[in-house]
């Protein structure tokens, strides 16, 4: 009994013999593929690991980066009741498309009266114009006359003079030739009463006597002459001075119309005021005129650019108000800002080359190139920016804001569906 049990165990060795060599094999195979594969996928790993490293030495990446656009906001620039809307939301317009059309009558009549009182204002000036040529030529010629008037008026004072002058010189020869007719009639008569005395006597003849009596009556009509002409040089210098007296009379006439020459050319010079009064009219007229003008232009509202529109708040009916923004125009070519860690700008440049994937469209990927870097961080132009000067202080690593303009051909069949507010992923190519 005892072989037999010391037979069982040996039956059940030489059973099982066999067996542990197999596991063992199998063992050893699995512990060597798992360290091929394990030295695989390290090496496979590290390659990686090296090429992420190499990679990222020349590679910023950040996934803090939106897209942006020109929203250009719509508003009304009048007071106004909207009268027609011809646009809806999400809509692409161009450049110069008229939106919304607003009520124009209102400003219709104003843009009538501003016209009216332009016409007014210029009719004004075309008469104060008129007003002065004629001034001025009435006083030209009053001038004229008045500058002549004067020169007539000293030549004749003057010829006036000289024959008075003249006149009182023939007063004093008339006066020597009457004493010398005086003192001849005196010698006449003498003689005559001479020969009168001989006559009775008879010591001269009838002949002699009635010589003599001749002699004493030219005397007398000598004498006569003498005087009349001595009454005639006085009256001649009379009526000299008296010419004297009326051409100073001309004169001071001629000064007078001189005067009332220089009067009207003061007029003209207050015309010429009242002139440059209505010009500064017209011109205030037609700067109304220009400002009416524009305030009716106004009731066409029209795109400023070409894009798609946004946010729309106006309909037909309603009461706008100055300023009141009635939608937005979003231009077609969109930009990327991606806010990179001041650490990672050490080697960014303009210029760059940039791969950006929007999350909207996580297949294609869009191309760039780094277009400016902010001048400063986020936190510089917050409204409250901090005062690291205060309190306790804790370094933040800022973000700086990189601008990056998008390819044209990479955006090609997307430009309809980009939209700014998009997140996206930017990495910039360092090298």
């Amino acid at each position: 009994m005892s072989e037999a049990v010391l037979e069982q165990p040996h039956v059940l060795d030489a059973a099982s013999a066999p067996e542990p060599p197999k596991a063992s094999g199998i063992a050893d195979k699995r512990k060597r593929w798992l360290i091929v594969g394990g030295i695989a996928a390290a090496l496979v790993l590290l390659f990686f690991a090296v090429r992420y490293m190499v990679w990222s030495t020349h590679h910023e990446t950040t996934d803090d980066a939106y897209l942006e656009g020109h929203l250009h906001p719509i508003s009304a620039r009048i007071t106004d009741t909207v009268q027609q809307v011809l646009i809806d939301d999400n809509q692409n317009v161009s450049e110069g498309q008229t939106l919304v059309f607003l009520d124009p009558n209102d400003y219709k009549v104003r843009l009538d009266q501003a016209q009216a009182a332009l016409d007014e204002a210029a009719r004004h000036a075309d008469t104060a114009e008129a007003a002065i040529r004629a001034t001025s030529q009435s006083a030209i010629a009053q001038t004229t006359q008045a500058h002549g008037s004067i020169g007539e008026a000293e030549a004749s004072i003057l010829a006036a003079k000289a024959a008075a002058t003249a006149a009182e010189a023939g007063v004093p020869r008339a006066n020597a030739q009457l004493q010398e007719a005086t003192a001849t009639l005196q010698r006449e008569d003498a003689d005559l009463h001479r020969y009168r005395d001989l006559y009775a006597r008879e010591q001269v003849s009838k002949q002699a006597l009635d010589h003599q009596q001749a002699s004493y009556q030219v005397a007398v009509a000598s004498q006569a002459a003498a005087e009349e002409q001595v009454r005639q040089a006085e009256a001649q210098v009379v009526a000299e001075q008296q010419g004297v007296v009326r051409t100073e009379a001309q004169l001071t006439n001629s000064e007078g119309g001189l005067q009332s020459a220089q009067a009207t050319l003061l007029e003209t010079r207050v015309r010429e005021g009242q002139f440059a009064t209505a010009r500064a009219a017209v011109a205030q007229a037609a700067a109304a005129l220009e400002d009416a003008k524009l305030q009716f232009s106004y009731t066409v509202i029209k795109a400023p650019v070409s894009g798609r529109i946004g946010r729309k708040s106006v309909e037909a009916g309603q009461r706008v108000q100055v300023g009141q923004p009635l939608m937005a125009v979003v231009e077609e070519q969109p930009w990327v800002v991606a806010n990179f860690k001041e650490t990672q700008l050490e080697k960014m440049r303009i210029g760059q080359r940039v791969e950006v994937e929007i999350d909207t469209f996580p297949k294609h990927k869009f191309y760039g190139q780094v277009d400016s870097l902010a001048p400063g961080s986020g936190n510089e132009f917050a409204l409250l920016p901090p005062d690291n000067a205060t309190g306790n202080f804790t370094k933040i690593v800022q973000r700086i804001p990189v601008k990056i303009v998008l390819d044209r051909d990479s955006v090609r069949g997307y430009e309809n569906l980009l939209s700014p507010g998009m997140s996206a992923v930017v990495t910039v190519a360092t090298r």
